[in-house]
This record gives structure tokens, C-alpha cells and sequence, in this order.
């Protein structure tokens, strides 16, 4: 036999016994997180139900781009836990704090252990006891977890970013965009930033730049569809591009709690210090040097001269914000004063008076008559101010009902009353409206109202498209857009706009501790 042939041999004999190389593990990833903006000057407080809290696979099937098959999904081993995001309103109990907290961090356990850690959150919920919720549930996370896993967060532009958050957290972002039409496409960046650093084993960034601003401005004032917040976010991702740096953000913060850590704040991360450190500083003092050119993004006046010029108007729909008691911002969304105003006009007390929707109030005890009595029957009960009636006692409406509707996940039961020329939506519990879909399931047609009243601030991109002229009242309630009638106790001071005249501020960016150190 020649000797070539047993040296195939042998060799073929060594292939096949020599067992093929392992497939690198996935990483394993954890979600978690609790989201809400709380309003401290609204007297509302905010229960554990309210979070509608998703676990294991609803929890990951709710991120869009989790969905697609050859996505970040098959790129790690996902072990959702708890992610729960209520509508804005009051103050959460420490209650329904503790007991979410709880359950998140049992299910957190459960798993152990983790490489990385999607922190999906706010950034502006307010809880009874505590100065900065966010800070304290990284925390406890972080005592579950240990130091070595990586997290990466995820905020609203409208949170609040405390040192201790800065600190605790690895990776950090936010949205760029408000409204927040980016959203979707921040979380999926926190996602991709981690699995980047899990998968090519680079791991913790060694740099965190982070710069207080002091400014407080509501969103209606910040809106990146005006200037100059559309130039100042735009210079995020060219800064978050250079090399050595892996993301910066800017975090407008929080106008309606009364915290140490309500105020704007700038942050960058990577791998070159002084790259880091000049990103953040740079849109710090950028911001600074814009402040006095923030506006609102549409025109806000009274309630009164916005009426007149709704009545006034041939443009359909002349849509008003009712701004004061926005839900969408911490409002406790049942003020009854501008309802009682609409209603108490001569102009709308006929049937063929101008056609005006009403989006919404709380009524329990309307919805309750309108199932009883059906579409087409006649209600007379009090709706709203069960929570809020600084401004305005609970409102008497009476009318017929044109639409019921059951189910939703917020309101529970809409029902439609008609009074007079005016179409008045009114739920079990309080739901902001933000798409036409959720006036046309009612039989409304909003585009062909000459009114529509929305409790809102600045219009999410369905209305803003939709409307024919849009003002801003600025309306009572407990997310007043005149922050200078608000009573500040705790709010770190000097703070623009509330002190005009302060002094520059030192906008050097601290560079804060690894979570590990």
C-alpha cells in the first residue's frame, strides 16, 4: 500500500474525530424598566395598574425591531423581565413603586446571570419619598445584576439624568426628536450600541462626560420642529459620530416636578476621553447660548381669544390645545374648566351651531348612564374634577349619546355626548387623543369640525398634519405652561427662565465613575 495513501488515511482518521469548533454564546440580555413623567404640581397619584406592566415575550414582542428575523433578536439570548409604561399623570405611590420594583426584580433573579441589560425608562417619574426613582431602580437592578453586566438605557428627551443614573448605567441615549417621532429608533440604537460592545468584547466605555445646563423649559418650548432646538439636536449625531465617541444626547428634563434633578442636562460616552468630554461641552454651551430664543412652537394665547379665533376662522379643523391639564405631560386630564367654558357660549347651545369635538373628560358616572341607556338616549350626570377641581367643579352634561365604544386600553369605555353643536368625549378613565383614528372609531369626523379641542400641548404628527390652523391655550391645570406661577421649592436655583438674569454657569463636563468603580 503506498505510504501517500495511509498518511490520507490517518489524516482523514484525525478530521473525523476532531470535534468541530464551538459557536460563540450568545450574549445573554435582560429588559427592564419603568417609564412615566409625574406631574408634582398635579394633585393626581399614579397606582401600579396603570403601568400596564408586559413580561417575558409580550415585553419583547412590543419593540418593533425586535421583530424582524435576521435582526437584533437572533443576536442574543433576550430574557425579558418587567417594562412597564403608564400615561403621564401624578405622583407614583411608593406603593406601586415597591411592588413593581419588586416583581421586576424577582423576575430579574430569576434568570441570572446577564451580559447585558436594555434599560428602557422615562426618565420624569416622581415617586412618594424619593428624590430620584430612576437612580434608585438602577440601583437595585445593579445589585441584582452585579457590575459586570452591562446596561444600556434608553430615555425620553423630557427625563431627568442624576449622577447617580449617569454613574449606574454604561451606554445612555435619547430620543432626538419631539414629538418623539424617533423613538422606536432610539431604544433599537441603546439595543445595537450594546450588542456592539458584547459581541466585539470591547465592553464598558471608559469615558462619561455629563453637564448639568441650567435650564427648565417645557416642551411645548422645545419642540425640534422650530429653532433652535431643530439646530441643536442636529449637531448630536455629527458629535455622536466622531471618532472616540460612541453617543451623546441632550435631555431637556422635566418642567413639572419639583426635584434637585429637574433640569436639562448633556451627556457623551466612549472610548477617548477628550473627545467625550469636548462633545458634551460643546452642545452644553451651545444650549446656554441659545436660551433665549425658545419658543412655543405654535402661537399660545388665552382661552378666550383662541375661541374667538376658532369662530373666526374659515380653516377646518382650528384645532385648540387645552394645555394646562395635558394628560400627555402629567396633567391629571379632568380639569372641567375649559368644557365649562365651551359650553356656557351662546354659539354652540343649538344643534346647528358650529361643530365642535371635545377631546376629553373623565366621566364614570356619564358612561355609566350611556351604557344603561344606549346610542341615542339621553344622559344627564357629572363628568370630571374627581381629581383636579382647583380650577373648576365637577361639570353637569347633558345631551344624547352618538357613540359608545368599549375596550381600550386607557379609557376603558368611550361614549360620545352631544350638546348643543358640540361633541363631547367622555370615558371611564382619562385618554389623551392623538390619532384620527381614535375620533373617526367614534363616528366622528374631525377633519370636517370646524373646532376640535384636544387636551394636549404640541400636536403629534397626525393632528399637527390635519389641522387647518392650531393655537395654544394656555388653560389652568397642573402642567401650567407659565412655569413663573409654578411654586419651586426644591429646584436647584439659579435657573433660566425662571431667574433671567443669573450668571453664566460653568458648563465643564464631570466625568463620571464607571458603574464598576
Amino acid at each position: 500500500m503506498p505510504q501517500s495513501f495511509l498518511w490520507l488515511l490517518a489524516l482523514s482518521l484525525v478530521l473525523a474525530c476532531t470535534p468541530e469548533p464551538a459557536s460563540p454564546a450568545l450574549p445573554r440580555i435582560a429588559i427592564a424598566g419603568l417609564a412615566i413623567e409625574s406631574s408634582t404640581f398635579s394633585p393626581a397619584v399614579t397606582h401600579a395598574a396603570a403601568f400596564h406592566p408586559d413580561r417575558g415575550d409580550a415585553l419583547l414582542n412590543k419593540y418593533p425591531f425586535m421583530q424582524a428575523p435576521e435582526g437584533v433578536r437572533s443576536q442574543a439570548e433576550w430574557f425579558p423581565a418587567l417594562q412597564g409604561h403608564a400615561l403621564p399623570g401624578g405622583i407614583v405611590t411608593r406603593g406601586a413603586y415597591d411592588t413593581l420594583v419588586g416583581d421586576m426584580l424577582n423576575l430579574l433573579h430569576a434568570n441570572l446571570p446577564y451580559d447585558g441589560l436594555f434599560f428602557d425608562i422615562h426618565g420624569a417619574m416622581s415617586v412618594q419619598g424619593l428624590d430620584d426613582p430612576e437612580g434608585d431602580l438602577i440601583q437595585k437592578v445593579r445589585e441584582v445584576v452585579g457590575s459586570e453586566t452591562l446596561i444600556s438605557t434608553c430615555m425620553d428627551l423630557h427625563g431627568n439624568v442624576s449622577e447617580r443614573l449617569a454613574q449606574e448605567t454604561d451606554l445612555i441615549t435619547c430620543y432626538r426628536m419631539a414629538p418623539h417621532e424617533d423613538a422606536w429608533e432610539s431604544k433599537e440604537r441603546a439595543v445595537v450600541n450594546l450588542l456592539e460592545r458584547l459581541q466585539t468584547g470591547k465592553g464598558r466605555p471608559a469615558y462619561k462626560a455629563w453637564v448639568p445646563v441650567p435650564i427648565l423649559l417645557p416642551g411645548e418650548k422645545t419642540s425640534t420642529r422650530i429653532e433652535p432646538a431643530k439646530s441643536l439636536y442636529a449637531r448630536v449625531q455629527p458629535l455622536a459620530e466622531q471618532p472616540g465617541v460612541i453617543d451623546a444626547a441632550i435631555w431637556v428634563g422635566y418642567a413639572w416636578a419639583d426635584e434637585p434633578r429637574n433640569h436639562a442636562v448633556v451627556m457623551a460616552y466612549g472610548d477617548e476621553r477628550q473627545a467625550v468630554k469636548e462633545a458634551a461641552e460643546a452642545l452644553a454651551q451651545h444650549f446656554w447660548e441659545v436660551r433665549n430664543e425658545f419658543v412655543f412652537v405654535a402661537p399660545t394665547t388665552t382661552f378666550e381669544d383662541a375661541m374667538a379665533q376658532a369662530l373666526s376662522s374659515t380653516k377646518k379643523p382650528f384645532i385648540i390645545s387645552d394645555m394646562g391639564d395635558n394628560p400627555t405631560a402629567g396633567g391629571a386630564g379632568d380639569v372641567t374648566w375649559t368644557l365649562t367654558e365651551i359650553l356656557k357660549r351662546p354659539e354652540f347651545k343649538s344643534a346647528d351651531g358650529p361643530a365642535l369635538i371635545y377631546a376629553s373628560i373623565p366621566g364614570p358616572k356619564v358612561v355609566k348612564q350611556a351604557l344603561e341607556v344606549g346610542i341615542g338616549g339621553q344622559v344627564d350626570a357629572e363628568a370630571g374634577a374627581a381629581v383636579d377641581a382647583r380650577y373648576a367643579p365637577p361639570l353637569r352634561l347633558q345631551g344624547t349619546v352618538t357613540a359608545i365604544k368599549e375596550g381600550d386600553k386607557h379609557a376603558e369605555v368611550e361614549v360620545v355626548v352631544q350638546a348643543g353643536s358640540v361633541s363631547v368625549i367622555v370615558t371611564r378613565k382619562r385618554k389623551p387623543y392623538h390619532h384620527e383614528a381614535d375620533f373617526t372609531e367614534l363616528d366622528l369626523k374631525p377633519r370636517e369640525a370646524d373646532i376640535v379641542v384636544v387636551k394636549i400641548g404640541y400636536l403629534v404628527p397626525e393632528l399637527y398634519d390635519m389641522r387647518g390652523d392650531w393655537v395654544m391655550a394656555l388653560t389652568p391645570g397642573g402642567v401650567d405652561q407659565d412655569l413663573g406661577r409654578l411654586p419651586y421649592q426644591r429646584i436647584k436655583r439659579p435657573m433660566f427662565p425662571l431667574d433671567p438674569d443669573m450668571a453664566d454657569p460653568d458648563l465643564s463636563a464631570l466625568m463620571i465613575p464607571l458603574s464598576s468603580e
